[in-house]
């Protein structure tokens, strides 16, 4: 399919509109307000032009798990503005490039990337870098992250870093969970969340959950989550 097939355009636009609107009936069956959710649209199966499609159709955050990725993609929208959000694994020897590029890191999976972050924005830029802890709750040996027990154990050491805030926590499910399982680890997260906001320094907010993916953010939104990261239900029929 064509780039230039305004097919195309209306194809996202229509996913886009069911994405929103089951994000809003989540967000209902919780109590929630639709507008407390942050969609970030996912652009690591598509190509640029793909992704500035998407753009267009209204959705200004964009994730990519790659770094080398995001910072081809970022270069060729520069234009557009767009809120770019690493949501992969980050090496430290990518961390400057890749952190005055996005908004937001959501996958802070060790003690020694959160040094190397804060340690990038105090030469860099800009003053302060805005990240998640990425949490393994499944236990998935599979999954990157921290365990959900070190984490209040490093806040004294967090807080003395001057150049990074902790917004939030974020997570995937297991790669073979099943959806109740699903919902349990969200909830976990959420709970984990609850009980670190008790003793958070300064420095940590924790005021973002990202969790839940294309096939089970309905799940998570449920259960708390206020970025949801969503690609291939955004990109269905779409062939880059």
């Amino acid at each position: 399919m064509s780039i230039s097939d305004s097919t195309v355009s209306t194809r996202i636009s229509e996913n886009l509109a069911r994405v929103r609107q089951n994000i809003a009936a989540a967000a209902l069956r919780a109590g929630r307000r639709p507008e407390e959710i942050r969609l970030v649209g996912v652009t690591k199966y598509v190509d640029t032009e793909i992704a500035r499609v998407l753009v267009e159709a209204g959705v200004v955050e964009l994730g990519e798990s790659r770094p080398q990725e995001l910072w081809r993609k970022a270069e060729a929208l520069t234009e557009l503005n767009v809120q770019w959000h690493l949501i992969g694994h980050l090496q430290r020897n990518k961390v400057k490039r890749t952190a005055e590029m996005v908004t937001l890191i959501h996958s802070v999976d060790s003690w020694r990337l959160l040094q190397e972050i804060n340690q990038c924005a105090a030469n860099g830029p800009l003053p302060v870098r805005n990240v998640l802890l990425e949490i393994n709750v499944s236990g998935d040996a599979a999954k990157h992250g921290l365990q959900a027990g070190d984490i209040e154990s490093l806040f004294p050491e967090i807080a003395k870093l001057g150049h990074v805030a902790v917004m939030g926590l974020m997570t995937m499910s297991g790669l073979e969970s099943t959806p109740d399982q699903k919902r349990q680890e969200f909830a976990a997260l959420r709970d984990l969340r609850d009980k670190l906001s008790r003793s958070q320094p300064p420095n940590v907010v924790l005021q973002e959950l990202s969790m839940g993916m294309s096939d089970d953010f309905e799940i998570a939104i449920e259960e708390g989550a206020t970025i949801v990261r969503v690609g291939s239900a955004l990109f269905e029929g779409i062939h880059s």
